[in-house]
């Protein structure tokens, strides 16, 4: 066998980190390898939902019969509810303010099983698990990197994808090496140190299964995704997120109550944690009876301190480069996590499969796809932020005017049809100083 083009190693097998090494598993030229710090690939969390332009990704890559076979419903392109809006916080039934209609609408899946689709489809001796990364260190002579393991263990690559979620080593170690040179230079260094480590959002979620059979089969959490939205009770912001799963066989609920004035204050005791039914049922007690009755029947409720980051001035230094999480992990008001992961996946994919991008150029190569993705994704971190204000009627501007806050959560969607993803493909590639052209993606 020649020696390959590039050789790629991804940092972490989460859904961003397994789309790239499936996408560029298929380039013969390209030898790539899956560093998993776990003893085997797993996520977090029940549901993942994307939405038009994600789906229209994974038609490119060929993947969209296996996704639909997972989906709750199999994706055929007519309009669908992305969500059903009501204001919800009072004993007596809620009124719908806002019914959220799209292509596709959201089209959502059981995390696990979509994770599956992409592990089905990386070939046999990708993959290397129990591989946590302890550092990287960067040769002054030639492009190549050097990885070192937590246990002992080093290995070979021209560029390093840190696709190793929220509390990534490899963005740790990327803006604590800017941190350092840009102070050696008497620079502005504080707003770098603060990107390195993620910032609890002030937000607190319940999360929860319902299996089918328990609720009764009219509750509106099985026809369509759900949006119960309330205002502050006890200074407390709070929304309900419900939609089916799993082929429409599970309910997934999470729930939010908000303090964003605390947001970047420390959050005591670990991310995730079991609780008491009890403590979820008062959290949301006097809400409408149907949301009352979808919190009854989750019997194991966990709680959940959710974190972002703050938007990064850069993802690419050299031959390493962020994604996903890794990059911009935000607030999940908008169901966009997964799909930003997945677009920055596809992009990076087209540009290094691309036939003029070689060792030498890795580092123009890398740039195009900071140029393409930083903006939008920092767009939609933002936006996701934004959101829940809305949802909780707490944004100054709006409050609880549902006509205007109709409109405006309306085109809190707007980022997803302001491109496809050929065109992104395209606008990426004017970076690289060899034509133009969509490279070709299969």
């Amino acid at each position: 066998m020649p020696d390959p083009k590039l050789r790629v190693a991804v940092c972490g097998g989460g859904i961003g980190g397994l789309c790239l090494a499936v996408a560029l598993s298929r380039d013969p030229s390209i030898e790539v390898s899956v560093y998993e710090a776990a003893q085997r690939f797993s996520e977090i969390g029940a549901g993942v939902m994307i939405w038009a332009k994600t789906w229209r990704i994974l038609e490119i890559m060929g993947l969209a019969e296996q996704f639909a076979k997972v989906a709750h419903a199999p994706p055929d392109g007519s309009i669908g509810v992305g969500f059903d809006y009501r204001r919800s916080d009072q004993p007596e039934e809620g009124i719908r303010f806002l019914l959220a209609e799209m292509p596709y609408g959201c089209i959502r899946f059981h995390r696990a099983d979509f994770l599956d689709v992409f592990i089905n489809n990386l070939p046999q001796g990708i993959a290397h698990f129990n591989k946590r990364l302890s550092h990287y260190i960067r040769s002054t002579s030639d492009p190549g990197i050097t990885l070192h393991f937590a246990d002992g263990a080093t290995a070979a690559c021209d560029l390093l994808i840190g696709c190793d979620g929220i509390k990534s080593t490899v963005r740790g170690q990327m803006y604590r090496e800017e941190v350092e040179r840009v102070k050696a230079e008497d620079g502005d260094w504080r707003s770098l140190a603060e990107c390195i480590e993620p910032v609890w959002s002030g937000t607190v979620t319940y999360r929860g299964l319902i299996p089918a059979g328990r609720l009764p089969a009219g509750h509106r959490a099985w026809t369509a995704p759900m949006m119960y939205c309330g205002k502050s009770k006890f200074d407390i912001l709070q929304h309900v997120v419900s939609y089916s799963i799993s082929q429409g066989s599970i309910v997934n609920v999470v729930t939010f109550a908000s303090k964003p004035e605390r947001e970047g204050t420390p959050y005591e005791g670990p991310w995730v944690t079991e609780c008491s039914q009890q403590e979820l049922l008062d959290c949301y007690a006097d809400w409408e009876p149907e949301v009352v009755e979808l919190l009854q029947h989750i019997e194991k409720p966990t709680r959940w301190g959710i974190h972002h980051l703050r938007p990064l001035p850069f993802y690419v230094t050299g031959a390493v480069a962020l994604l996903g999480d890794a990059a911009h992990a935000m607030t999940p008001h908008l169901g966009a996590g997964a799909g930003q992961a997945i677009e920055d996946a596809f992009l990076l994919y087209a540009l290094l499969t691309h036939p003029h991008v070689h060792r030498s150029s890795i580092d123009v190569a890398l740039r195009a796809y900071e140029h393409a993705r930083l903006q939008t994704a920092t767009k939609v971190l933002k936006g996701s932020w934004d959101a829940a204000l809305l949802y909780e009627f707490n944004n100054p501007e709006y409050g609880d005017d549902y006509s205007r806050l109709a409109e405006v959560i309306r085109r809190q969607w707007d980022w997803m049809w302001e491109s496809t993803p050929e065109g992104d493909v395209n606008r990426a590639l004017q970076y690289l100083p060899i034509g133009h052209g969509c490279a070709q993606s299969n």
